[in-house]
């Protein structure tokens, strides 16, 4: 990479960090702004004032909101989370419960998602105006209006209600053969891949298209390239970053899916764990899930950005 591109590249890192600071701002705003009292949820009605006021001490509640923010920053900085103000946990440990749960869902939907929407998008490419063409766009168009709740709810009534051949629940703590892990992840990973391989196929396809359209694929044409050949070895290569960035723009939609899926199925992962939280006020569970979140959005649209850098030197002017 040259000075320019090393340049770029850091410039898109330090604009995430910014962005990652304000958005610690926005979550410690939000959370705070809560109704009701965390301390009051703990001890419930029949608490006293004198309890309330020390539990509040406890938690630091009574200090200046500043103050406050400044300190969770400091232990986001540290690693240090605090503790789960309903069971007196460390945060960090109930996270690291349900992490690789999250890490597994979604790398599940990835390993799924990715080669059938770019499959899908570059034959809908090579075909475009075809029947097939056709069917791919209603079909992807059709499945991104659709919300996932109601795809979740639909797959509920016909593979567990209707067929019983999958359970409604999800449950990963007695996984043992394939089998067993392809019932509990088969709903789950097929309501997150509808939405996005049906925005990942799309965007593929159009990417592909743009270089379809170009004077250098028209000169193969006329030189007797064969059409999958002409795709693969001269379109495809010069597609890769805007595809890439589709990939990556599409993955980073999926954390928000994620939230509704798992509280659907009852997943066990970190969405499950921030919903559960927000229903009992626990503040310091709901900032970190909500912060680890944002951080990994953060990450894959970087990523794509510095994807576009590398693929395409126009962008380095």
């Amino acid at each position: 990479m040259n000075g320019t591109t090393v340049r770029l590249v850091l410039n898109r890192l330090g604009v995430a960090v910014l962005t990652l600071l304000a958005v610690s701002l926005v979550i410690f705003t939000i959370t705070n702004l809560l109704p009701g009292d965390a301390a009051q949820q703990l001890l419930g009605q029949d608490s006293t004032p004198e309890l309330l006021a020390a539990l509040r001490i406890k938690f630091g509640l009574d200090q200046p909101p500043y103050l406050r923010y400044l300190h969770w920053l400091f232990g986001l900085l540290t690693g240090s989370l605090g503790n789960a103000m309903a069971n007196g946990l460390p945060v960090a440990e109930l996270i690291g419960r349900r992490l690789p749960n999250s890490l597994m869902l979604a790398a599940a939907t990835t390993a799924v998602s990715v080669p059938l929407a770019l499959t899908i998008g570059i034959l809908s490419a090579m075909y475009r105006g075809s029947l097939f063409d056709r069917i791919v766009n209603v079909a992807t168009v059709w499945t991104v209006s659709v919300p996932e709740f109601l795809i979740a709810t639909v797959a509920v009534l016909i593979f567990a209600v209707k067929l019983r051949w999958l359970s409604a629940l999800s449950r990963t703590d007695d996984i043992a053969t394939l089998g067993q892990f392809l019932k509990a992840y088969a709903m789950p990973v097929m309501t997150l891949c509808c939405a996005v391989s049906a925005q990942m196929a799309r965007m593929t396809r159009a990417a592909v298209i743009d270089q379809l359209n170009l004077s250098y694929i028209e000169m193969a044409r006329l030189k007797g390239v064969r059409p999958i050949r002409m795709v693969l070895t001269h379109a495809l290569p010069n597609a890769i970053g805007p595809i890439v960035n589709a990939v990556a723009l599409s993955l980073a939609y999926l954390i928000g899916g994620v939230i509704i899926v798992e509280s659907i199925f009852n997943y066990p992962g970190i969405a499950s764990l921030m919903v559960d939280s927000v229903a009992m006020r626990d503040i310091p569970v709901v900032q970190a899930c909500a912060i680890l979140c944002c951080a990994g959005y953060l990450v894959l649209l970087t990523l794509a950005d510095v994807c576009a850098i590398l693929a395409n030197p126009r962008l380095r002017k």
